[in-house]
């Protein structure tokens, strides 16, 4: 074979290097900050100002996702200065060749997190025992140590938010009458925190707000195809960004990190801060 031929092979071997590269810190890059306004009704205790409150989803730490870089991340939340932050879950990172990192470690960046009414949290399909060697239980006392309420079909009262977190519907079963009946009890206005959107068309048709991750917004997106695939039974129906249905709003972070290959295309990480008005 000529020269021309290996050279040709060379370039074509250096472009693609190229390009695998430029993918692989795309995912380490830092969050794109996107933002939402809402109204939801306020129960009438409450002052009428607006809450802010920021989504943080799907971290998975590991390789392409340090401490060290969720650490930054952390404080590029708190420079939002939210009311209220919730996270969405999957914590728990891929191999990858190593460098993967245990519950504790995962969420342990966590602890830095600052906002007036406090931090909730729900599990992933990743923190199933499965993934992360631990249940339930043990999670509630790794996030109970730095101040975090993890929400398993549970809700809780923060400012004028009745917030429900529900159980991850992909390795488990969400209770949503249950935890929209404790909601009612609470009085504030209905924020659903699951980790995934295949929830969505299941919740009342009421004026609510649901904030969900899991898809990463597809991950790796084509150009003029956009999205093709993402891990959910309805396809790419809820892939990412703002969904409304009825009453309803879904919000579909593509979350930090990454899960299988360390890349993205067009999907860059983000966080999301929502403004929520009374109504």
């Amino acid at each position: 074979m000529s020269w021309r031929f290996w050279g040709a092979l060379l370039l074509l071997v250096i472009m693609m290097g190229g390009v695998i590269l430029r993918l692989v810190c795309n995912a380490r890059a830092m969050p794109v900050v996107r933002h939402l306004e809402i109204a939801l009704p306020f129960p009438k205790d409450e002052h009428l100002q607006p809450v802010t409150v920021a989504l943080m989803t799907d971290t998975h730490v590991g390789p392409e996702n340090s401490p060290e870089r969720m650490a930054r991340i952390v404080e590029q939340v708190n420079d939002l200065k939210p009311d209220l932050v919730v996270l969405g879950g999957d914590y728990i990172g891929d191999e990858k060749g190593g460098g993967a990192y245990g519950p504790a470690a995962s969420i342990a960046p966590f602890a830095r997190l600052r906002a007036r009414l406090g931090v909730v949290a729900v599990l992933g399909n990743h923190d199933s025992p499965g993934h992360s060697r631990i249940d339930r239980h043990q999670w509630h006392d790794l996030f109970a140590a730095i101040g975090i309420r993890l929400l398993d079909n549970q809700a809780v009262r923060r400012g004028p938010l009745a917030v429900g977190g529900l159980r991850d519907i992909y390795t488990g079963r969400p209770d949503i009458p249950g935890t929209f009946e404790q909601m009612r009890a609470l009085g504030g206005a209905p924020v659903i925190l699951s980790h995934g959107p295949d929830v969505f068309p299941h919740l009342p048709d009421q004026p609510l707000l649901a904030l969900v991750g899991h898809t990463h917004c597809g991950q790796v997106a084509f150009p003029f195809l956009g999205i093709v695939n993402v891990p959910s039974r309805y396809g790419t129906r809820f892939a990412c960004g703002i969904y409304r249905e009825g009453a309803r709003t879904m919000v579909v972070s593509g979350g930090v990190g990454t899960s299988r290959l360390p890349i993205r295309m067009l999907a860059p990480p983000d966080l999301w801060l929502i403004t929520i008005h009374p109504q």
